[in-house]
Formats: C-alpha cells, sequence, structure tokens
C-alpha cells in the first residue's frame, strides 16, 4: 500500500459514443446494488434465506460552470424530444494535469435530467450546470468486459 498513489481526481470528461461533451467539476452516482429477496423456510429456525435478485444502478449526476461545450449537452438532451436512443458513456477521472486516472464505461445511457444555472444577483457565482444520466451497467476492465 505504501507505493500507491491515492487518486485525486479535479475533474471528470464526459464522452457520449466517443464525442466529448466536455469537462466536469463533480461525479455523483457512480454505484450499483444488489437487491436481496428473503425467503423464509419451513423447519429451519436458523436464519431466512437471502437470495440476489437483479442489481439496481443508480443515477449519475455531473456538474461544472457553464462552457461552450454546454451547447453539446443541451442539444443531445433536447434530442430525446424525437427518441431517447441508449448510448454508450465513459467518465473519465483525470489529475490537475490531464492524466487519466481512471475511468468507468456505461452501458445504455439516456439522460434523464439537466438542470440550468441559477441566476441570484444577490450572490455572485459561476453559473452552474447538471446533467444526469441514467444507464443499465457498466463495462471495461473488471466488470466482464
Amino acid at each position: 500500500m505504501a507505493d500507491e498513489e491515492i487518486a485525486v481526481a479535479v475533474c471528470y470528461v464526459l464522452k457520449i459514443d466517443g464525442h466529448d461533451l466536455g469537462t466536469f467539476d463533480s461525479c455523483d452516482g457512480l454505484g450499483c446494488e444488489v437487491e436481496i429477496e428473503q425467503r423464509e423456510e419451513g423447519g429451519n429456525n436458523g436464519y431466512v434465506w437471502q437470495l440476489p435478485t437483479r442489481v439496481r444502478f443508480s443515477n449519475v449526476r455531473l456538474s461544472r460552470p457553464v462552457t461552450a461545450a454546454s451547447r453539446d449537452v443541451t442539444k443531445w438532451f433536447a434530442g430525446t424530444v424525437h427518441g431517447a436512443a441508449r448510448r454508450t458513456a465513459t467518465i473519465e477521472a483525470r489529475t490537475l494535469a490531464g492524466e487519466l486516472i481512471t475511468s468507468w464505461g456505461l452501458r445504455d445511457v439516456v439522460p434523464v435530467r439537466w438542470t440550468g444555472p441559477r441566476f441570484d444577483a444577490a450572490t455572485p457565482r459561476a453559473a452552474m450546470e447538471t446533467v444526469e444520466l441514467a444507464h443499465h451497467g457498466f463495462f471495461g476492465p473488471g466488470w466482464g468486459g
């Protein structure tokens, strides 16, 4: 463990079908959970069977200040009005120097929410946007292909 570096990411690059949608400051929701069904067996009073059923993947949210790349995100999102084609996404965690730390591949991605900036003259700050993605699982090294 002493020889390993701790992965400190400062930005996240989102690519949809290989098309770069820009760099984001935060990424939240990368995860999955196995649903468990409990079954009681007659005559077995020692425990309840815990049976795994399906895997549920949480939505992923990426946020950043509004930039020229924001047009690509809103254009992709607006295209879902005519039918949401499921895409492949890659989220890359990168250092300040742009070095790749690691990445996650997402299967069958559709955008489910875009939140634009909140404007308030009383508290000036960067105009932020957030895009939320639903997916059907991970792919790549460690995820079975």
